[in-house]
């Protein structure tokens, strides 16, 4: 029987998933009436200003040592650019297919990159996992159309760059030491939100006047998809372990598949479930021969 504490956190998790597969349907409605830095720009700002009390409240230090700034400077320039190309994908495609492409290729190329960098031999186990995993993209794409007005979309190419990018970011996030994860997260948000806010923005948008539900969708963004799933994803990998916390990613390709037919009306193809599930069995496969 699961610990009272435990299941709680299962729930926020199960929460949190659903959080992060939302932010791709916040992304493609907010598109539609606001320009893409500008969404960076105040999802990031109330994303830090509502992290103040919570890193408050758990008594954590805001001292960030120099080697941690440029380290976190340097992911705030990255996760800049990942961001407008999720957003702008998402703007030009749907928001099912490009949470379900980046967010299941993005553990795929992580741990390709971290073998690369690292000059770690893959085993056979790992490279059939790879292949189930591409094949699984691919389907999502549905390649197998041999359809290249499809295929060759410029939005799957910012999917692809984005994955790439996110992958880049955990590789750079690893290198910060020193600080808990939730400041770290604090100042990314900050860094980036003052790169948008001070060299990128345009700032056209009468946010007075933009109305209620844009703006519930960029409080959504923010405080919900990003506040409120990063610090239950942190907290909960302190709780009940990363292990048991990183399995629930898995629910973040199907919540965005899900949430966009729900409120976009976006149709699900079989291909894009049928995929989705074989991406998330590889992941699953990495994960577990990873860990042991």
């Amino acid at each position: 029987m699961l610990h009272r504490s435990h299941a709680l956190f299962y729930f926020l998790m199960f929460l949190a998933m659903i959080g992060w597969g939302g932010s791709w349907v916040h992304a493609k409605y907010l598109s539609d009436h606001m320009s893409v830095n500008e969404i960076i720009f105040y999802r990031y700002l109330l994303t830090t200003i509502s992290m103040v009390p919570i890193l408050i409240g758990m008594r954590r230090s805001f001292v960030l040592d120099l080697r941690s700034a440029l380290v976190t400077l340097i992911a705030a320039v990255i996760l800049t650019i990942y961001t407008w190309l999720y957003i702008e994908g998402t703007h030009l495609g749907t928001a099912g297919l490009g949470g379900a492409f980046v967010t299941t290729l993005i553990p795929i190329v992580t741990f390709l990159l971290a073998a690369i960098l690292g000059r770690r031999a893959v085993r056979r186990q790992d490279a059939l996992a790879l292949l189930l995993g591409a094949l699984g993209v691919m389907t999502i794409l549905n390649v197998w159309s041999f359809s290249a007005e499809q295929i060759f979309r410029l939005e799957n190419l910012y999917f692809i760059l984005a994955a790439l990018l996110w992958a880049i970011l955990t590789i750079v996030a690893s290198k910060v030491t020193g600080i808990g994860p939730l400041v770290y997260s604090f100042y990314l948000y900050l860094f980036t939100t003052l790169i948008e806010g001070f060299g990128v923005a345009d700032f056209r948008t009468d946010m007075l006047h933009i109305g209620v539900i844009p703006w519930l969708n960029l409080l959504s963004l923010a405080l919900f998809s990003t506040t409120f799933a990063t610090s239950i994803y942190f907290v909960g990998g302190q709780r009940i372990g990363a292990d048991r916390i990183s399995s629930f990613t898995f629910l973040v390709p199907f919540s965005a598949i899900g949430l966009s037919a729900i409120f976009l009306g976006e149709h699900m193809t079989a291909g894009m479930i049928v995929g989705t599930t074989m991406a998330v069995a590889a992941i699953y496969l990495l994960n577990r021969y990873h860990s042991k």
